[in-house]
């Protein structure tokens, strides 16, 4: 009875907060929010734009594109705040729309975050969100969450390992019994491939792009491993030589070329976690292999590229971009079972 009531005045959230996108959920009801981490405000000034709904997928297309007086941010840099202020509002904003204006108390969270942050940048998590209208708040690792999301048996004495790979950063997990054996988390993901891609256009093509740009042509033709029908596409961009607007014919070799860097950092981050388990979890790993989560996750060919370094089996999970939430959902509606396992702020410095 009491549950019920509780329930019914307080609202539980799960929030996957990432540096490209915030994902929101409501245990038993699923994803009501998948936006991008963006707000849009006046420069000098705190104020969102676009009379208070500058935030998410409206700032997003703002992007590059703004006026001399509006300014569009990321509040987050490699899974980590970057601009407080900023944060609250995004994350007020998101928090209001999930909810749909719930009256009641203020709502559970779980927020998921990178395993590799500091104390200081847990805790700033935790003030954010309790400004932005949280009230009880725990954290949770993302790659402890995608492996509950992703639906590995991680209660289990045997070795699970997920490889969680956002815009800001790669997590990586080896779970076992419920809790995590050795991971490790780097600022190597999503946002380092498109960095990495658009350093290679400037030095092949003497082509500056943006990294909007070359986000939409990583997703477009970019693969990790050799394509059955090699893709290409075109990219605009600021001569740098000339000075005038050109555009390029990129193949997906070049692409792959380009992002061989941040793979290769990748794949040492993994076998430095493999390195850190026990013989028997080893054993285990060469059998269940890594299950990859994550937007970057959706790289072609990136499994097939892992289990060719690692030589261990590597497949991706469903709905990768999801699963962090999806696990975080569970966590919250099976509360009792994985509380222990949560940061509730009494080990932030």
């Amino acid at each position: 009875m009491l549950g019920w009531l509780r329930k019914s005045l307080c609202t539980d959230l799960a929030i996957d907060l990432g540096t490209s996108s915030t994902r929101v959920g409501l245990p038993g009801e699923g994803i009501r929010l998948d936006e991008p981490s963006v707000v849009a405000v006046g420069r000098g000034s705190s104020r969102v734009a676009g009379r208070g709904l500058a935030v998410g997928r409206m700032a997003a297309q703002m992007l590059g594109r703004t006026p001399e007086g509006i300014r569009a941010v990321r509040p987050l840099k490699h899974g980590v705040i970057s601009d407080f202020e900023l944060c609250e509002v995004m994350l007020r904003y998101f928090l209001q729309k999930a909810t749909g204006g719930r009256r009641g108390l203020r709502p559970r969270v779980l927020i998921a975050v990178p395993g590799g942050i500091s104390a200081v940048e847990r805790r700033a998590v935790f003030n954010s969100a309790e400004r932005a209208g949280a009230g009880r708040i725990w954290l949770i690792d993302q790659s402890r969450a995608a492996g509950i999301g992703a639906g590995l048996p991680v209660a289990e004495p045997l070795a699970s390992m997920v490889c969680d790979i956002g815009s800001g950063s790669t997590d990586i997990s080896v779970l076992s019994l419920a809790d995590v054996v050795a991971s490790e988390s780097i600022r190597t993901a999503g946002d380092a491939m498109d960095e990495a891609l658009s350093r290679w256009l400037r030095r092949r093509y003497s082509l500056r792009v943006g990294l909007q740009t070359c986000e939409t042509l990583r997703i477009g033709i970019g693969s990790a491993a050799p394509l059955d029908d090699e893709l290409s596409q075109e990219v605009s961009g600021l001569d740098t030589v000339s000075g005038n607007p050109r555009r390029a014919l990129v193949t997906s070799e070049e692409v792959r070329a380009a992002l061989l860097e941040p793979l290769s950092e990748i794949v040492d981050a993994i076998r430095l976690t493999i390195e850190r388990c026990q013989a028997e979890l080893i054993s285990d790993l060469a059998d269940t292999g890594i299950v990859l989560t994550g937007g970057g996750a959706l790289l072609r060919g990136i499994d097939r590229y892992l289990s060719q370094q690692l030589g261990i089996p590597v497949r991706l999970a469903n709905a990768p971009r999801h699963a962090v939430t999806n696990g975080a959902m569970i966590c919250l509606d099976h509360l009792e079972r994985w509380q222990g396992g949560l940061d509730n702020g009494l080990r932030a410095a």
